[in-house]
């Protein structure tokens, strides 16, 4: 083994030192990045990624390489910006900071919505796992990407993976779904790392601004959030306060059924801060009570916002056609007929299993309503949903 990559295996620096090197010589040239970027195979990786480094006096090896990539060294902590071409895929702690890993996509043409499947999977690629850049949260990201045509919130199990879906059928349109980054700047505390209200607007626009860059060619972003994120709607109008957005709610019972069921991550105290949601817990069974506390508290948030402006509400009973008829004009956009073909052929099918065709549920769903379940829907989401209603038909034409 060469000495230098010898000293490389024993101390960690040294590692550092020679694949920042051997990086440096990949990301001078854009083909390069990306014709790498595309090899998924780590054997096939590692025989590519040593031809760049002989050619580029790095002493690094195929055997090396690939020893490097499983599992690959703790990328150090950059303070400067992520360069373009890169996303945002996940935020975790580095003792006492919270540190951004950062994938690079290249000239990937990103058809299905950007979910955290699809960025856990771009993180794997041996690429990014040799390569990746790390920054801390708060070196905010280069601004260079799109700024969002709309927001979609939602009130959960309502309707908006496929709504998400179909508007990534169209090829002007980039869709971000859910993607963990964004939750992390929305949940921080902000005070823990020097920022007030103003600073973490323009982090939550920054971070959404990195994932804009990969639409390419002036292709739209939209950004659907978590259900929970409804209650940071106030930090979002900050951050883009020209941004249309959406709210999408469903009859609360059969929300409450589809819960009940398989719970989501914000019934789940011990996932989603009550504190957050607004909502009081003792240490109770979070079960009907609570999961009707939590949505009400996520529509309460979306009706308040609404009275500030920019909010469409949008029911489940008059999707799919609502997207091309209401939430694209609301965002400014006349969808093509292609464009409208296209979201058709997908609401045909099964949101969570494509291979399926589409079968309305809500029949089902209300057989299955338990007392429990009506007694707190009664209690907690009838009066807001009732007002929800109410708003949704001043905005119908």
């Amino acid at each position: 083994m060469d000495l230098e990559v010898a000293r490389a295996a024993a101390d960690p620096g040294q590692t550092r030192a020679v694949l920042a090197r051997l990086r440096a010589a990949v990301l001078s040239e854009a083909g390069l990045a990306a014709e790498l970027a595309e090899i998924w195979q780590p054997d096939r990786f590692a025989e590519r990624a040593a031809e760049v480094a002989c050619a580029a006096g790095v002493p690094l090896d195929a055997a090396q390489i690939a020893q490097l990539v499983r599992p690959p060294p703790a990328a150090a902590v950059s303070d400067t910006p992520a360069p373009p071409g890169w996303l945002p895929t996940l935020v975790t702690a580095n003792g006492d900071e919270l540190v951004v890993d950062w994938a690079y996509f290249g000239g990937r043409r990103l058809a299905e919505p950007l979910t955290e499947q699809w960025l856990g999977a771009l993180a794997y690629l041996p690429f990014n796992r040799l390569f990746g850049v790390r920054t801390s949260l708060t070196v905010a990201p280069a601004q260079n990407g799109a700024a969002p045509a709309g927001l979609i919130f939602h009130m959960s199990r309502c309707g908006s993976t496929p709504t998400a879906q179909m508007l990534a059928a169209s090829d002007a349109n980039l869709v971000v779904s859910e993607a963990p980054p964004i939750d992390a700047v929305v949940r921080m505390d902000p005070g823990k790392v020097g920022l007030d209200v103003a600073g973490h607007a323009a982090l939550l626009a920054a971070i959404v601004g990195a994932f804009g860059q990969a639409g390419g060619g002036g292709r739209r972003l939209f950004v659907k959030l978590d259900s929970w994120h409804t209650r940071a709607l106030p930090l979002f109008r900050r951050a883009f306060p020209s941004t249309p957005w959406v709210f999408l709610y469903r009859d609360p019972t059969e929300v409450m059924v589809s819960h009940m069921r398989q719970r989501g991550m914000h019934l789940a105290p011990e996932l989603v801060a009550p504190s957050f949601l607004g909502v009081e817990w003792r240490g109770e069974p979070p079960e009907e009570d609570y999961a009707a506390r939590v949505l009400a508290a996520v529509c309460e948030a979306a009706l308040a916002a609404l009275r500030k402006g920019g909010g469409l509400l949008v029911n489940y009973s008059e999707l799919p056609r609502a997207l091309a008829d209401r939430i694209l004009p609301h965002c400014g956009v006349d969808a093509s007929p292609e464009a409208r073909a296209a979201m058709q052929a997908i609401a045909k099918r099964d949101a969570k299993n494509p291979v399926a065709a589409f079968a309305p549920d809500s029949a089902a769903k209300q057989a299955a309503a338990t007392p429990a379940i009506r007694a707190a829907v009664l209690r907690h989401l009838a009066d807001v949903y009732a007002r929800l209603e109410a708003a949704r038909r001043l905005q119908t034409p």
